[in-house]
């Protein structure tokens, strides 16, 4: 199978997640994973961000909620920023306006070469790839899995596929089946677990 996966093994998943952080250090490149694995957005919502979309300067603080009109939807989606987000952010926020003022306009993943720019989605699967390749996960991780990812540990947490769909603002639930990539094993794990 050649499409998008999610990145299922939880140990796997922190090795990924933490490649910015411990192996290469990079606040941005480690806040747009963690932004990503925590908000369920596609990559070219998240690349639309500002500060000001995260932050509220006139509280001091990170703003409880996000709030997003998808690109690909059109609609609107609240989202509750968990304590993991707003800690990457904090950290990522005071690098990135070290030795400057604060500037709510500015995009939240900027462009290295054209800081006004928005990084690039190109640019965007460079990084996941790397965190990807060095954790020793499967060629088909990009972006997107960062999505899928999310949306497979909540299922498997116990959220309820309806309200995964509503998340993920999917219009059917064949295409929120699709995302969790339930594969056999996790049907097989169901048979041998449930004992009547």
């Amino acid at each position: 199978m050649s499409t998008t996966q999610p990145i299922k093994d939880r140990s796997s998943l922190d090795t990924f997640k933490n490649y910015y952080l411990v192996q290469k250090p990079n606040p941005r490149n480690y806040t747009l994973i963690v932004f990503g694995l925590n908000t369920a957005l596609r990559i070219s919502d998240i690349l639309q961000m500002t500060w000001n979309d995260v932050y509220n300067e006139r509280a001091a603080s990170m703003r409880g909620h996000l709030e997003v009109r998808e690109g690909k939807t059109g609609k609107t989606n609240i989202i509750a920023l968990n304590d993991t987000l707003c800690s990457a952010l904090l950290v990522y926020k005071d690098h990135a306006f070290s030795g400057c003022a604060y500037d709510a306009c500015r995009c939240l993943f900027p462009s290295c070469k054209r800081k006004e720019l928005p990084l690039s989605r190109y640019q965007a699967f460079r990084i996941i790839k790397e965190a990807a390749a060095f954790a020793g996960l499967p060629t088909h991780v990009s972006p997107h899995s960062l999505r899928k990812t999310f949306g497979y540990h909540a299922w498997k947490q116990g959220i309820p596929p309806a309200l995964l769909m509503d998340i993920y603002n999917h219009s059917s639930y064949k295409i929120t089946k699709r995302y969790l990539c339930i594969e056999q094993d996790e049907r097989d794990e169901v048979y041998r677990n449930i004992i009547l």
